[in-house]
């Protein structure tokens, strides 16, 4: 067992425009890492629109690089609101076969993954990533209030690589700034977000936990930024002008969860999202 005392956020050289950081980690830890990790979020009061990326980062024994897992908002459909799930992996060598995810990430090696599902923005979504055999991960979209549970996707990382290390970092970024002439902070939208302590069902570990977020990057000390203890979590507030379009109630879908290790209900999945932008920095698909 290994009992952290520290937590060093270590931010990915691809979020560059990345606006908002937090560090989490776990207190008590197995020695062989974590084979399950839950992070839960809800996107309180967040613009429907393309731009945000609220996402936790996660690193493995024995690889070079990590993956992310996060919700993004997008404009609404026929009525209703949609949900975007993004989870990817930086590492060279990873594979995968799965519908929902194509070779790459971000301009460089890995995979990604997205998935766009009819959902409601009060919802807290629980972003899981678990072990299901060997080297190969996947990622589920679970709404903690229907019950009803979507597989983002799944990919292998090369052989010999290990569990997820027990502490990382999390962030928020507005990809509409990824350009040329940079940032426009005047204008950075208002977005209202909160990020829960991470938990998982490895036995051995508790205490998770996220740290005291912080604002950086080019629109440091700009954008209005807040935060607050929340029950079990983070409130984050960022941003200057109010989004065109807030929460609105959204129907859902009376899903319970997978029936077996290989189906799932994706009555309330829109089956062909918008991939065209949203993956971090390279956006496009």
């Amino acid at each position: 067992m290994t009992k952290l005392s520290l937590l060093v956020t270590a931010f990915a050289p691809y979020l560059v425009h990345a606006t908002v950081g937090f560090d989490w980690g776990f207190s008590q830890v197995p020695l062989y890492g974590l084979d399950h990790i839950v992070f839960p979020m809800q996107m309180t009061k967040v613009g429907h629109e393309a731009g945000y990326y609220f996402a936790q980062q996660f690193d493995f024994v024995n690889t070079e690089h990590g993956g992310y897992i996060g919700l993004q908002p997008r404009a609404d459909r026929d009525g209703r609101s949609v949900v975007h799930a993004v989870f990817s992996s930086f590492q060279g060598g990873s594979t995968s076969n799965h519908p929902n995810c194509h070779n790459g990430a971000d301009n460089g090696p890995g995979v990604s993954c997205a998935l766009e599902i009819y959902g409601s923005y009060d919802h807290i979504y629980h972003l899981t990533v678990e072990n299901i055999r060997g080297t190969t991960w996947r990622g589920l979209l679970v709404d903690s209030v229907t019950g009803g549970t979507f597989e983002i996707g799944a990919w292998s990382l090369p052989n010999g690589s290990g569990n997820i290390k027990p502490s990382l970092g999390g962030f928020i970024e507005y990809y509409e700034w990824n350009r040329p002439e940079g940032p426009d902070c005047p204008r950075q939208p208002r977005a209202n977000v909160t990020f829960f302590n991470p938990s998982s069902k490895t036995p051995g570990a508790s205490g998770g936990v996220i740290l005291e977020p912080f604002d950086y990057g080019d629109c440091k000390g700009q954008a209005n930024f807040e935060t607050s203890d929340v029950m079990g979590g983070r409130n984050i507030a960022y941003g200057v002008a109010e989004p065109a379009v807030n929460t609105q109630a959204a129907e859902e879908p009376d899903a319970a969860g997978f029936t077996d290790e290989d189906s799932m209900f994706r009555d309330n999945c829109i089956v062909k999202p918008d991939l065209r932008r949203g993956f971090g920095i390279a956006s496009n698909m």
